[in-house]
């Protein structure tokens, strides 16, 4: 989590809108520590005439392990509360919200392309792109003529919730809509923050190995489907996909599995399918209240 995995300083995140090329800052630095207008150093001195033994090392490293802790539950907390704002706001409008996770290089970008091209004139898709800096996946959403919006997060591994609720502002999804949400490459903390999202989609390709869904399990445990990309190299690599398949249904027995190759379109009509059995229940849901 943030107060260990090394995003806990840096530079603040930003938000671009590739169509006008607007960069601005958006929330604050990821330092999550406490800062108080005050010193809270006091200088104490002792005129005993005994010498007082050091505080042992293993104290001071539980007592610096129970604030972390106590740190990362406060931010989970924070980031739960503004998702489910976000959640809100997306069943409002009827948007269904997908947050797509993968390691670098997996395929995400590609598939996405993909979806948008072959998609498009049947399901108003908009994308709101993580990455650490650079706009250059951005650009390629906007080339395919989706509403894109580019979120850079410095040195942080994830997307949070209000960076989400920033993004939206600028790009403002239409009602009745589908909205991609390509988070920051990594498999870890992307599990744990949601972001608002009505589904977690993990895109792993075969060339990153069967054993990731029990390497990684908290991932593939919140997801709901698993993509298996770059079937097509499938010949060229060792890569044994019914045992992946085993582990992944091992720490997630729910999750839906789809083989496909984002670059040949191999078994895309099956994630194809599922993405509009989501928009339909997104309707039916909304109707049920109404």
């Amino acid at each position: 989590m943030c107060t260990t995995c090394g995003c806990s300083d840096g530079a603040l995140p930003t938000l671009t809108d590739p169509e006008t090329g607007e960069t601005v800052s958006i929330g604050v630095a990821y330092d999550h520590h406490h800062h108080h207008g005050h010193d809270h150093t006091h200088d104490h001195h002792h005129e005993h005439g005994h010498a007082h033994p050091h505080v042992g090392h293993a104290h001071l490293h539980a007592a610096a392990h129970g604030t972390a802790i106590t740190l990362e539950a406060e931010v989970l907390a924070k980031n739960n509360r503004l998702a489910e704002r976000n959640r809100g706001w997306f069943e409002g409008r009827n948007i269904l919200a997908l947050n797509l996770v993968s390691s670098p290089g997996a395929g995400k970008t590609t598939l996405l392309e993909r979806t948008l091209a072959d998609l498009a004139g049947e399901l108003p898709i908009s994308v709101i792109e993580g990455d650490q800096a650079t706009a250059n996946d951005a650009e390629r959403i906007r080339a395919t003529g989706a509403r894109v919006v580019q979120i850079n997060t410095g040195t942080g591994c994830h997307l949070e919730a209000d960076m989400l609720a920033r993004g939206l502002q600028t790009l403002d999804p239409p009602m009745n809509s589908v909205l991609m949400i390509e988070n920051v490459g990594n498999l870890v903390c992307p599990a744990l923050f949601d972001l608002g999202e009505r589904a977690k989609v993990v895109i792993l390709s075969i060339t990153e190995g069967e054993d990731k869904p029990i390497k990684y399990p908290h991932m593939f445990h919140v997801a709901s489907v698993m993509i298996l990309n770059k079937i097509d190299l499938l010949p060229h690599v060792r890569f044994d996909l019914t045992r992946c398949v085993e582990h992944a249904r091992q720490v997630n027995p729910d999750i839906q599995v789809f083989q496909v190759s984002a670059i040949t379109g191999q078994g895309l009509d099956a994630w194809y399918d599922w993405l509009r059995e989501q928009v339909v229940g997104v309707d039916q849901s909304r109707d049920m209240r109404d």
